[in-house]
């Protein structure tokens, strides 16, 4: 396929206002001739503004009512247009583009079905700073990630020795995909779901990162039930820590032991 002359790069600029841009990003921004953005607070834009004053925002596409999905491809469109007309066209996304954002991935994609050069380069995203702000490391017990609305779509197995993390907590239940919140009669249901495997008193966390040097993470720690009716935004996460040890796997265990000693009568026949 020949290379197009039009360019996409697609850039995250973190959860903290100009503190976690990296360089390469930075630079993405800088050589664009044309940049578009799509960032969580009206403070950020203003400082994305300040850099670049051309930037055109994407947030005018989202409208309370409108399916989402259109508003995604309509900003696919608008961006792909440019790189179209031979232009090199940066989008900038809060955090990482490619974490909980359709419209990076699909115009990365569709710019390289096109024949054009496209690269998305990783921001540090709201899990990042979750790991951070609540001291989890997510290898000690392991940490299941899913979308809440999905979460409850889908029959998903759920292992209640590992961390889950429910993300878009807010929209929790939204079939209509045109909401930017749902209310308690579906979080009711949500925790119905839930109670299959966690206790109602278990502590959960309703986490938010922090987007302002002047501001702190939101760490708020609840029983399960009361998230029913919590201030649960778009933006909330919800983090929920093991409710059981881990169960030794005994079987697997010996059969590991067996192999070892397999291997080490081996080592010892060849040495």
């Amino acid at each position: 396929m020949i290379q197009q002359q039009g360019t996409l790069s697609v850039v995250g600029l973190g959860m903290m206002l100009g503190a976690h841009l990296s360089p390469r990003s930075r630079s993405h921004i800088e050589q664009a001739d044309v940049v578009f953005a799509l960032v969580s607070d009206p403070l950020v834009e203003l400082w994305v503004q300040d850099m670049r004053p051309d930037m055109r925002s994407l947030q005018p596409y989202y409208r309370e009512g409108k399916v989402r999905l259109d508003s995604y491809r309509e900003m696919v469109e608008a961006m792909l247009a440019e790189v179209r007309a031979g232009k090199r066209v940066c989008g900038i996304f809060y955090g990482h583009p490619g974490v909980f954002a359709m419209v990076p991935h699909k115009a990365v994609a569709g710019a390289k079905a096109e024949g054009y050069d496209a690269v998305m380069e990783p921001g540090i995203s709201a899990e990042d700073c979750l790991y951070a702000d609540l001291g989890i490391d997510p290898g000690t017990y392991g940490c299941a990630h899913f979308e809440a609305s999905q979460f409850m779509f889908y029959q998903r197995r759920i292992d209640p020795s590992a961390y889950l993390i429910l993300w878009q907590i807010g929209l929790a239940g939204d079939r209509s995909l045109s909401r930017f919140a749902t209310g308690a009669d579906y979080r009711r249901l949500l925790v119905e779901l839930l109670s299959a495997d966690y206790p109602a008193d278990h502590e959960v966390i309703a986490y938010e990162a922090a987007t302002l040097p002047i501001t702190e993470p939101r760490l708020e720690r609840m029983p399960l039930t009361s998230i029913i009716d919590a201030d649960l935004r778009l933006q909330t996460t919800l983090v929920i820590p093991p409710a059981r040890p881990m169960q030794r796997n005994q079987a697997m265990l010996d059969r590991l032991a067996e192999v070892d000693h397999r291997m080490q009568a081996e080592a010892a026949v060849a040495g």
